[in-house]
């Protein structure tokens, strides 16, 4: 009975078609492990700052355990709207215009649920982080993957490719800057194209900027990479997605945010209560600490990863085979392994053989595969073996 059960009630195909990501793939080979040399997961090893756990701690002690609006605590997102003033010089109305959601993920979860039916299409810029494209599976749409070519010490956008895929069900754009995991930031130059294409062709544009305070190529280290924000207009049909993970070691704390038109915000708004409800009101409290008080640690945070992705790139570059552009910003190096072909069989043997925990560049879509994603967030003791290890590894494979 249970077989018969079994071969005629079956899963949803939207969800069979969603991969499993290789990543968490390879990192449920390690958690069987002692000793790894975790560097897979995009997380630095250091913890919440005491200043943000305080402040969680606090929220709790003043009663901060109830329901929220399903948009997030008013006083949050009044902050978010100063923080665009300072940062960006963007107005925005907290009320109409930011969502708060459990996660960055939940941000792209909610949005783009928002604007996709069902055998509609989303044009994806990757190498990228491969949520966003099973997000879009999972809504019953398609994601075409539009891989970035590396030209010389860059990636770029492929212009010709993206004209060349856009048909009459093609409904959104998402990219990522700075990249995750290529480091690439979009300039000025590229922002203007794409909203132009997305306007041209009548498509939303959804920028995933949550790495946007870790940026190298800045004359100050903390100042954010230009939001896409600065070039739209309110009525444009842009979203941003971004989370207080990166900037602020709060990967495991869960609190996102949309910045979106107010039409896009209010939908999102009221699917919230059917997928979260709302994000948890005292972490909500503890992000609105984050904002306001972070901006040393963030500094400090910074230094260090600058430091330790030069540290990254000058061993690697002794390295056998190995080719690595340069990254403007993020955490994340994307060397090239010159005739990889398997780069998921190259990070489990690595693992398996030498405890380091490398994310595979098949993992992130089209142009990813040849390629090794290294999360360079971790410590220097951390870093130093696993740069060790790996160049010994290279020598025998």
């Amino acid at each position: 009975m249970a077989s018969s059960l079994t071969e005629t009630i079956g899963l949803a195909e939207s969800v069979r078609a969603v991969p499993h990501s290789r990543i968490r793939e390879l990192a449920e080979i390690a958690f069987r492990m002692d000793g790894v040399l975790k560097l897979y997961f995009g997380e630095s090893n250091q913890p919440t700052p005491a200043y943000i756990k305080n402040a969680a701690i606090k929220a709790l002690q003043d009663g901060y355990t109830f329901y929220t609006e399903n948009a997030g605590l008013l006083s949050l997102r009044e902050a978010l709207a100063d923080y665009y003033v300072r940062m960006q010089g963007v107005t925005l109305d907290p009320r109409r215009e930011i969502v708060i959601t459990a996660s960055g993920v939940q941000a792209l979860n909610v949005t783009i649920r928002c604007v996709l039916d069902p055998g509609d299409e989303a044009l994806v810029l990757t190498p990228a982080w491969p949520n966003g494209a099973s997000i879009v599976a999972m809504s019953n749409a398609r994601a075409i993957e539009i891989a970035q070519p590396l030209r010389g010490e860059a990636y770029e956008i492929d212009w010709e490719a993206l004209e060349a895929a856009v048909s009459p069900r093609t409904k959104l754009l998402v990219y990522t800057s700075p990249s995750n995991p290529l480091g690439w930031v979009a300039t000025e130059q590229d922002q203007e194209r794409l909203l132009a294409f997305c306007r041209k062709h009548g498509l939303w544009l959804l920028a995933d900027e949550v790495y946007d305070r870790l940026w190298f190529e800045t004359e100050t280290l903390g100042t954010p990479v230009p939001s896409i924000l600065k070039k739209a207009t309110r009525d444009d049909a842009v979203i941003v997605v971004h989370s207080f993970s990166k900037s602020y070691c709060m990967t495991g704390w869960r609190i996102g945010w949309v910045v979106a038109r107010a039409d896009l915000a209010a939908k999102a708004t009221q699917l919230n209560e059917f997928i979260i409800s709302h994000a948890p009101s005292f972490t909500q409290r503890a992000a609105e600490t984050a904002l306001a008080d972070g901006e040393e640690e963030l500094a400090s945070m910074l230094q260090r990863l600058k430091s330790n992705r030069d540290f990254c790139m000058d061993a690697l570059r002794n390295m056998p085979r190995i080719t690595t552009p340069r990254p403007q910003g993020a955490f994340y190096l994307f060397p090239r392994v010159e005739g990889l072909t398997d780069s998921f069989e190259f990070c489990r043997r690595l693992l398996t053989e030498t405890k380091v925990g490398l994310a595979p560049g098949v993992a992130f879509g089209a142009g990813g595969e040849g390629s090794i994603r290294i999360c360079y967030a971790a410590d220097r003791s951390i870093l130093e073996p696993a740069m060790q290890r790996l160049q010994s590894f290279l020598d025998k494979v």
